[in-house]
């Protein structure tokens, strides 16, 4: 019987996504010096972000996770005026609190997210240098465990839950090149047990995911 399990295969992902962002950013840079014709269609993002999620509470077990800070690395292209694609990289740290019956303890973990999806331009006047729009993807949330908290121990392992983001944000314009941005994502998604059944509320959740960064467009 294999004795494959979550953490070898998400293993590589948590360790090279973040690696994987920066070389996409970097050559879409490079890109950029002999692709005048795509000019204005292509963009990359960084951001500082904001993660808060709210409280579950589900067979018994009540849970919660620490308020924290992170980053979020994004490639937008525009298809058209109106319709662009976008993939991202998110990184967040929290810890993960459980209230069971017997007690209660917290599990901190790393927090990877890769997401892709749709974003729609709102129509605005041209005169206007802020450009709002709003967002719909779709990815996973990786959750892995740290060697930190009292939590970590025998069979907690790194755990994938599928997520869901909505949002919208607006971009303002400081030149052709260079644009702020400010947006907020909505995840959605089922809360993490790290592989133990103790620990499985079977609940839906959600983090409100602020952010405000800089913008390359090229």
């Amino acid at each position: 019987m294999s004795n494959l399990s979550v953490s070898d295969v998400f293993h590589p992902v948590k360790t090279n996504l973040f690696r994987a962002f920066i070389l996409l950013s970097t050559l879409a840079v490079l890109f950029s010096m002999g692709a005048m014709a795509q000019e204005g269609r292509q963009e990359v993002s960084v951001q500082g972000t904001g993660f808060f999620t709210k409280d579950s509470n589900n067979n018994g077990i009540n849970q919660r996770a620490t308020d924290s800070g992170g980053f979020l690395i994004g490639y937008r292209y525009h298809l058209n005026r109106w319709l662009a694609a976008e993939t991202a990289y998110g990184y967040a740290r929290n810890t993960q609190q459980f209230s069971v019956p017997v007690g209660g303890f917290g599990i901190q973990s790393d927090v990877h997210q890769a997401t892709g999806g749709v974003i729609l331009n709102i129509p605005h006047a041209a005169k206007w240098r802020i450009n709002p729009y709003v967002l719909a993807e779709g990815g996973a949330l990786i959750f892995n465990p740290t060697s930190n908290g009292n939590g970590f121990g025998p069979g907690v392992d790194s755990q994938a839950k599928g997520v869901f983001v909505y949002g919208g944000g607006a971009d303002y314009s400081l030149s052709r090149h260079f644009l702020l941005r400010a947006e907020y994502r909505g995840l959605v998604y089922k809360t993490p047990d790290f592989g133990l059944a103790a620990l499985h509320t079977d609940a839906t959740t959600h983090t409100a995911q602020p952010s405000a960064g800089i913008v390359f467009r090229f």
